[in-house]
């Protein structure tokens, strides 16, 4: 008798040929442009560019938010197209509705499922325990830190298990500490569910310190400008010389788009880490 294969894992997003446009001011603007990225099931992949090139608006298409464009977002072979339950967006505002307490909260990402009442609330208690709130299930957001309000908008956000989800600068409001201790907990969070992220921020030692790669994108119109894998391991010490590599790496890529800056360049100590 054979075995039974394992179940495929969830999460493979495909995007082809993504071409976004709007109007300014009665006139043409291209967002995006012939965009092709592919990102497997429980990878973690971070978005950086400079302002205008697209990535919040390359997030708003993958959740359903921008429908009018050109080509074609694929989740594991399934055209996507209004937001469901197997995409979850977090925004650098908590957006928490401030008359329900964090548990509230977090249950009302599960309105839409199949849960009965009691189910729901103990979902949402499995999530407050994930990011460490459980003892704060009860307090209401005006008595939560800015990094416990992001964490209950995680929590809400994991809840129905979906398979993609999607960060757009989840942590650029906070201060450097609160910032560094929620990174690490986003990395060990998206470890535990499994599930396919994609993270769009300005801060590089951010993107190397999550990502699994990160993409640089340059503006006007969005695009790639490429791609750097970040080795297992690489990004858990920013003092390290592998992490201060790519660091530089993907620095002197985004100098491209700062007129008027002179470029930046890998020191030839560096040079190995351009082979990675």
């Amino acid at each position: 008798m054979n075995a039974s294969a394992e179940p495929q894992r969830r999460g493979r997003l495909e995007i082809r040929g993504l071409t976004q446009e709007f109007t300014v001011s009665g006139r043409p603007f291209t967002a995006l442009q012939n965009l092709d990225l592919t990102v497997e099931p429980g990878e973690f992949v971070v978005l950086v560019g400079a302002s205008g090139c697209g990535k919040s608006t390359l997030l708003r298409a993958i959740v359903g938010l921008e429908r009018r464009y050109e080509g074609e977002i694929l989740l594991d072979g399934r055209r996507l197209g209004e937001p469901t339950l197997d995409r979850a967006i977090v925004f650098q505002e908590h957006r928490l509705f401030p008359w329900l307490t964090a548990l509230g909260n977090v249950e009302l990402g599960l309105r839409k499922s199949n849960l009965t009442a009691a189910e729901r609330a103990a979902t949402a208690r499995d999530h407050l325990a994930l990011v460490g709130l459980s003892q704060f299930a009860d307090a209401l957001p005006a008595q939560l830190s800015g990094g416990m309000a992001q964490r209950v908008a995680i929590a809400r956000a994991l809840a129905p298990h979906p398979p993609v989800l999607l960060l757009d600068e989840p942590f650029g409001a906070l201060d450097a500490m609160t910032r560094a201790h929620l990174q690490e907990e986003l990395r060990r969070i998206v470890g535990a569910e499994g599930i396919t992220a994609i993270l769009v921020t300005h801060d590089v030692e951010e993107a190397v310190t999550l990502a699994d790669r990160v993409v640089v994108m340059q503006p006007h119109p969005g695009r790639i400008r490429e791609i750097v894998e970040i080795p297992p391991g690489a990004g858990a010490d920013r003092t390290s010389a592998a992490f201060v590599g790519l660091r530089r790496r993907i620095l002197a890529a985004l100098d491209h788009d700062v007129p008027g800056r002179p470029h930046s360049h890998v020191r030839p100590q560096d040079a190995q880490l351009e082979t990675l």
